[in-house]
């Protein structure tokens, strides 16, 4: 770790150990941002410091076990929040804004678990290459009351966070972005509970069949359209691979399978919204 990135980690451990001297909660995921944000809440805080997941119809039971896994090997108390973001009509009608009323959602559960077991603040753990992406989520950060993005006040990218993480001996540290199911929803089409366990099950398919890191199975109502990891693509380019995979898919209920010769991209699902709309 380079003397600059060294003092930014000594100024975020100042940072948490100000604001979260009475008690904090972290909006925690299991990825590699919340993750690193809640080992070094847990080391300047200790009991002070609760990572809080929630359990939702749009996040995958594999990953909540592997979060728990995760949480345990920090040694932060965790606890689960249930939430249902389909039982929103804003949320479920998947405008270009969805992961506003999801944020919103969590934001305010969380607040409430704070404000119950006397925690003065919550941190989540949106970074600063995060805000030069599409993330409207963070207008519902931004409009919370208590709520600190401690990698963005500090300015951490991503590429800092996975050092930092490194430096920690987390596991996590070169674990790819995991976004909700109903990223692989295209906008404006309804987002239901059988879509999501659709995407769900097609994508633990090809991983039984594939070892892939970055994966995402986009679902086009008849058509799953597969994205993977750029250097993972020449792993789906066997014939037996194919036909596989296309028969698991078919079994799910798509008539159609279509790999993606682009590989995976972070948003892919706005080059479907009319730009000039």
């Amino acid at each position: 770790m380079d003397a600059k990135l060294a003092a930014k980690l000594l100024d975020l451990k100042k940072y948490i150990a100000e604001k979260g001297s009475t008690g904090a909660v972290i909006a925690y995921s299991g990825g590699v941002d919340s993750t690193t944000l809640a080992a070094i809440s847990h080391e300047i805080l200790g009991d002070r410091a609760a990572a809080v997941i929630a359990q939702s119809p749009t996040y995958t039971s594999a990953e909540l076990k592997e979060a728990k896994q995760v949480a345990k090997e920090i040694g932060i108390k965790l606890y689960i929040t249930l939430t249902d973001e389909l039982k929103n009509p804003d949320f479920a009608r998947n405008p270009e804004n969805r992961c506003y009323y999801c944020k919103k959602e969590l934001l305010q559960k969380l607040a409430d678990f704070a404000h119950k077991h006397n925690y003065a603040v919550v941190f989540e753990g949106t970074n600063l290459s995060d805000l030069g992406q599409h993330r409207p989520g963070f207008k519902a950060v931004e409009e919370a009351e208590d709520v600190f993005s401690p990698w963005v006040d500090l300015k951490f990218s991503k590429d800092e966070i996975r050092q930092v993480a490194k430096r920690l001996g987390l596991a996590v540290h070169d674990k790819p972005a995991a976004v909700c199911l109903a990223s692989r929803i295209p906008f404006n089409e309804q987002i239901t509970a059988k879509k999501l366990q659709r995407i769900e099950a097609a994508e633990d398919a090809i991983r039984e069949i594939v070892s892939v890191k970055q994966l995402r199975v986009r679902d086009h109502n008849d058509l799953a359209r597969i994205e993977v990891g750029d250097h993972e693509r020449e792993l789906f380019l066997k014939v037996d691979v194919m036909d596989l995979v296309a028969l698991r898919l078919k079994r799910l209920g798509f008539k159609y399978v279509a790999f993606d010769l682009e590989g995976y991209r972070s948003g892919s699902m706005l080059d479907g919204l009319d730009q000039k709309a």
